[in-house]
Formats: structure tokens, sequence, C-alpha cells
């Protein structure tokens, strides 16, 4: 599997940006997906997470009520719709793909980073 993120930029606060994730591979839809970020001077952190049929999502405290994850298996493509942006959302995205959990370690494959840079 490979994976390729896009979708970041610059934006103002409150407003929203939509981030995608396509995946090559004929097993994607075996996968789940997560979002994972890194800000400067920081750890990386999870921050939403989908099961294989999508019917389950996990999302960090941070950015739960304000980010939605989905995925679109036919197109091979996770999707994180931001909403609200806040100044503390500025880091590189990460897309991943393996195991349904929060957990950095639990996913084998990593796609690109996308910058995402919220100005206050």
């Amino acid at each position: 599997v490979q994976l390729q993120a896009s979708g970041g930029g610059l934006v103002q606060t409150g407003g929203s940006l939509r981030l995608s994730c396509a995946a090559s591979g004929r097993t994607f839809s075996s996968y789940a997906k997560g979002w994972f970020r890194q800000a400067p001077g920081k750890e990386r952190e999870f921050v939403a997470a989908i099961n294989w049929s999508g019917d389950s999502t996990y999302y960090a405290d941070s950015v739960k009520g304000r980010f939605t994850i989905s995925r679109d298996n036919a197109k091979n493509t996770v999707y994180l719709q931001m909403n609200s942006l806040k100044p503390e959302d500025t880091a590189v995205y990460y897309c991943a793909a393996g195991r349904f959990a929060y957990s950095s370690g639990s996913y084998d494959y990593w796609g690109q980073e996308t910058q995402v840079t919220v100005s206050s």
C-alpha cells in the first residue's frame, strides 16, 4: 500500500480544509486508516482513525466535534474534513494504514506529509 496525502495549506483561524489521502494497492479497503500530525518541537500525535468499512471512527479529544474522518473505498481515498481550525492545529499531517487504533505503532504504512498552517 502506498499513500499520498494532499490538501494542506494556509488558512485563517476558524477556517476549513479537507485533507485527502489516496492509496494504491488492491488491499486498500482491508486496512483501517488514520491521520496523525506533528507540530514543530512536538511528538507525532494521533488525530483520527476509521475502520476498514467506515462505520467506526475515533478522534483525539482536541479535534472531536471539529474534524471528521471518512473514506471512499471505491476511490481508494480517505479524507479528513477540518473545520473551526485553530492555530494549535498547525502541523504536518500524515495519513497511515494499518489496524484500527490510536497508536502510531499499529500502522504499517505511512504517506508523505502535508502541511497545515492556521494563522491567528
